[in-house]
C-alpha cells in the first residue's frame, strides 16, 4: 500500500506554479524524508496530501487510494504543521480535551502518560512551555489520535539539538512500535540521515529523485581523479554533480550497478545521504538524464585531443 500517491500533481497560485508534474509513490512502513530548499514545493505537497488545499492539476490519494480530506483520510492521518499551531492561552489538559472532542479517536491515557514522562505539566499554558515542550505537546496530540500516517512539516526547525534529538526519537519509536508511516519535511540533513529510510528530493516544484535510502546510496558513488579528464567523463557518465579543486575532480555519478568499472586512474568512494541530497538540489533536473555507463575500452586522451 502507498500512503501517498500522486500523478501529475500541480498547484498554482495565481500565475506561479508552486508544484507541477509531481508523480510520486511513497510505500507504507517508512520514515520518508522530504528534502528541498525554500520554495521547492514541500509544504504545498504536504498541504495537498492532508486536504488543506485542492490541486490545480493531476491527482493525489492517501492511505491506499483515499481522497485527501475524506473521513477515512482524516481519521488515518495526523499532521503537525511547521509552526506547531497550539492555542497558547490553553493549558495542556485543555488541548487534550479539545483534540479529543474534535476527533473520533483519541487515546487520552496515552497522551496523559506521555506528557507525564516528559514532565510537561497539564495545567501549564502552551504559551508558557519551552519550544521543545511545545513541539512534544503537538506531537503527543497527533500520536494520541493513533494515526496510520504522521505528516510533519519542518517540526524541528526551531529546536535546539537536544530537543530535536528527543523529538525525532519519539517519531522513530512510533514508527517502530506502532507501525506508523511518517513523512517528514526538514532542512536538517544530518538528522535525516539518522532517521530516514526513504528519501524524496524536491526542487523548483518538482521531485528530483525518490526511493529507499539504501537503494539510492548504492546506486551512486563519488569518483575522484584528474581534473583534466573530468570533462570527458562528464559527457559519458551520468554525472549528478561535478566539482574540482586544483588538479583533482570529484564527480558524483549514478551507476547502473555495483559492477560498474572505475575509470583508469580514478578512485570510487561511497556517497553519504547529505552529499547525495546536496548534489541533486544543486543540479535540479539531473534525475531525468539517462547517462551511459563508463566503458573501460575508451581512451579519454584520444577523444580530447
Amino acid at each position: 500500500m502507498n500512503v501517498i500517491e500522486t500523478s501529475g500533481l500541480g498547484k498554482r497560485y495565481g500565475s506561479a506554479w508552486a508544484l507541477h508534474e509531481c508523480s510520486l509513490a511513497i510505500p507504507a512502513g517508512h520514515v520518508a524524508a522530504l528534502v528541498g530548499p525554500n520554495g521547492a514545493g514541500k509544504t504545498t505537497l504536504l498541504n495537498l496530501t492532508v486536504g488543506l488545499a485542492p490541486p490545480s492539476a493531476g491527482s493525489v490519494t492517501v492511505l491506499g487510494g483515499l481522497a485527501p480530506g475524506s473521513p477515512g483520510a482524516l481519521d488515518g492521518i495526523a499532521f503537525v504543521a511547521q509552526d506547531m499551531p497550539l492555542y497558547k492561552n490553553l493549558n495542556a489538559a485543555d488541548l487534550l480535551h479539545l483534540t479529543r472532542s474534535l476527533n473520533r479517536s483519541f487515546d487520552q491515557k496515552y497522551a496523559e502518560g506521555r506528557l507525564g514522562e516528559l514532565r510537561i505539566p497539564l495545567k501549564r499554558k502552551a504559551g508558557k512551555l519551552s519550544g521543545g515542550q511545545q513541539a512534544q505537546l503537538a506531537l503527543t496530540l497527533a500520536l494520541a489520535r493513533r494515526p496510520r500516517l504522521l505528516v510533519l512539516d519542518e517540526p524541528v526547525a526551531m529546536l535546539d539539538p537536544v530537543a530535536r534529538h528527543d523529538f525525532m526519537a519519539t517519531v522513530l519509536t512510533a514508527a517502530a512500535d506502532d507501525g506508523v508511516s511518517v513523512v517528514l519535511s526538514s532542512h536538517v540533513l544530518a538528522e535525516l540521515e539518522r532517521v530516514a529510510d526513504y528519501l524524496i528530493l524536491m526542487s523548483h516544484g518538482q521531485v528530483q529523485v525518490a526511493g529507499e535510502t539504501d537503494d539510492l546510496l548504492a546506486s551512486h558513488r563519488v569518483l575522484t581523479g584528474p581534473a583534466a579528464e573530468a570533462g570527458w567523463y562528464a559527457g559519458r557518465l551520468c554525472v549528478v554533480h561535478a566539482r574540482s579543486g586544483g588538479a583533482q575532480a570529484h564527480l558524483l555519478v549514478r551507476t547502473s550497478g555495483i559492477g560498474d568499472p572505475v575509470p583508469p586512474g580514478w578512485e570510487a568512494h561511497p556517497v553519504s545521504l547529505e552529499e547525495l541530497a546536496l548534489a541533486y538540489l544543486r543540479e535540479p533536473g539531473t534525475a531525468a538524464l539517462p547517462g551511459p555507463a563508463f566503458s573501460s575500452h575508451a581512451e579519454p586522451s584520444e577523444v580530447t585531443r
